[in-house]
């Protein structure tokens, strides 16, 4: 009988481009690993590199990650690291040829691939870029024939995993269970430190029980033949790996109970968590189904060009000083007024306050147009002009610029064959990627039953956030939150009282909205997702927190009638 492979110890370094530097070096250092994986790329990275690219045609990569590399290319190759990267962003191949380049200058003898075929501009010639979400298996083939570092453009931030893991256990396209294991593990990765307790919803608990998260160390996963796996981190690294932390990685940017993926569509509902000991979290139990026929691609345009200007109103009539403000602007900008034009009242004062800063508010005016001149010099010179003819006390945050430009995401989908998935081996051979041989229509799956409700006892108005934990993150225009407990009890009560209707009253921004309520019973966790609220995308800052980072924050800190036995 042929033993099994042993388990791939697979880290991340980086969760977005401008991640901390030292990690790449502490991930190589801190213990035993396999392969070293960095995400670079967001919705908004994609933008900057673009705008990067119309200045400079050799641009369009994260040069950071260069600059990591050059302190630490001799350590992964002594150390027998692969790193699988998706710094290339608009130009793996550019990068490809940097990494060559550095590694012969510092006589380190590696062999470099890396993955196109994902670029769509030409598909989409009005766009800024223009970039179809790939899976894992071209980082796959450049493994297998031997690459040390394999670079991509926009794949999947679970690619980075799934194709190492494919290369290492020898999977195949339809082995769809160890490929949605890997795509757990790959999303729990991916973002570094959240899932080591960055961001972490019960942080003051664990600092308050003498835990340590001012450098919160970055994770790894022992991934195993059958996909299952551990989620952990190197000895003595700060932070924390626990139920909790993993669980709150796992609702983050994610929706209902598939989550789907070029290669496989990984049942989140499936999924079981369960403590292996101190910092080590085991993730089994993954079912997965045959992708979606379509492939996800990132249409990233040009939208126009904002402004804005932040008023402070100081101690008393801040609602007249307000209208008074806004009345003036409203008629000097009458001539030519921007297309949008957003105010916001940030009632941050109090009475009788012991500084002048506890005793203002802010008013907020934000404006967008096609035509930079509408939201630059004639916005400035109006709000400028106001400084000795307004409200007493009027002063600015900070003067206004000329305006600058914002960008505008959309989602759109591809067969999987409109894009050729391609591998350049480190020998430059090329070889082609084929897309799924079988995809799978995703109908919603049916909502599972609610658990028996609580018995009626006596209840306390407490903040959700005293039972209940929250992370929140953007996909486009849309928000997804995630709220999950941490006892059964607590399931039994949050699963029928947080409904989407009670979402809607909590966060009244949602409530002319579409909020869609998923369960997932395995985590103990609701996903809600807010259709639209983040309106073009966050390049495009339409409100106030522009990728709902706080938004599950806010959810937290309102208050519910909670049952006292919970508290």
């Amino acid at each position: 009988m042929t033993p099994a492979p042993r388990p791939l110890r697979i880290g991340n370094a980086s969760g977005f481009y401008g991640d901390r530097f030292d990690a790449m070096r502490e991930m190589l250092t801190g213990g035993e690993l396999d392969v070293l994986t960095g995400d670079y790329l967001a919705e908004l990275t994609m933008l900057i590199l673009g705008r990067d690219r119309l200045k400079d045609p050799g641009a369009g990569y994260a040069r950071t990650f260069l600059r990591q590399l050059e302190e630490c290319l001799g350590l992964a190759h002594e150390r027998g690291v692969r790193i699988v990267t998706n710094a290339g962003g608009l130009n793996p191949a550019g990068l490809a040829d940097a990494v060559r380049k550095l590694a012969d200058r510092l006589g380190v003898p590696v062999h470099v691939a890396h993955v196109e075929g994902d670029d769509l501009k030409a598909r989409y010639p009005d766009s800024l870029a223009a970039h179809a979400y790939l899976g894992g298996f071209g980082i796959a083939a450049c493994l297998r024939a031997g690459a040390d570092i394999v670079v991509t453009g926009r794949v999947t931030d679970a690619a980075l995993v799934t194709g190492p893991a494919a290369a290492h256990f020898g999977w195949e396209p339809g082995e769809y269970d160890r490929l949605a294991g890997a795509v757990v593990a790959g999303h729990v990765l991916e973002c570094g430190a959240q899932a080591t307790g960055g961001n972490y919803a019960f942080f003051d608990q664990f600092r308050r029980s003498g835990g340590d998260l001012r450098r919160p160390g970055f994770p790894l996963a022992e991934l195993h033949e059958d996909g299952t796996c551990v989620i952990t981190k190197h000895p003595g690294t700060g932070g924390l790996v626990d139920v909790g932390t993993v669980t709150a990685q796992l609702l983050y940017e994610t929706a209902g109970a598939r989550y789907a993926g070029p290669d496989v569509t990984a049942r989140l509902d499936t999924v079981r968590l369960t403590p292996d000991g101190p910092d080590r979290v085991r993730v089994e139990g993954v079912r997965g189904e045959a992708p979606p026929p379509t492939l996800k691609v990132g249409v990233n345009r040009l939208g126009g060009f904002r402004n804005e200007v932040a008023f402070v109103l100081t101690g008393l009539d801040i609602e007249a000083k307000a209208a008074l403000v806004r009345e003036q602007l409203t008629e000097a900008l009458a001539k030519s007024p921007p297309a949008d034009v957003r105010w916001e009242l940030v009632p941050t004062d109090r009475p009788d306050a012991p500084t002048e800063e506890t005793a203002s508010a802010l008013l907020r005016l934000v404006v967008r147009d096609r035509d930079q001149e509408a939201v630059g010099r004639a916005l400035s010179g109006a709000a400028v002009e106001l400084a000795l003819a307004s409200y007493p006390g009027f002063h600015v945050l900070a003067p206004p610029g000329k305006g600058s430009p914002y960008g505008v995401f959309e989602d759109v989908y591809v067969p999987h064959g409109a894009v050729d998935h391609v591998a350049v081996l480190h020998d430059g051979r090329q070889v082609p990627v084929p897309p799924a041989h079988d995809s799978l229509v995703l109908d919603d799956v049916p909502e599972p039953p609610l658990p028996q409700p609580l018995p009626p006892g006596p209840t306390k108005r407490a903040p959700l956030g005293r039972v209940a934990g929250a992370r929140s993150g953007d996909k486009g225009g849309n928000a997804n939150v995630g709220v999950w407990v941490r006892t059964d009890d607590a399931w039994r009560w949050l699963a029928h009282e947080l409904t989407a209707d009670r979402f809607r009253q909590l966060i009244p921004e949602s409530r002319q909205l579409k909020v869609t309520r998923h369960l997932l019973p395995n985590l103990r966790a609701l996903n809600f997702v807010v259709e639209g609220i983040l309106g073009e995308g966050v390049a495009a800052q339409h409100r106030f927190d522009p990728q709902a980072k706080a938004l599950g924050e806010w959810l937290r800190s309102r208050h519910l009638d909670i049952p006292e036995t919970l508290l």
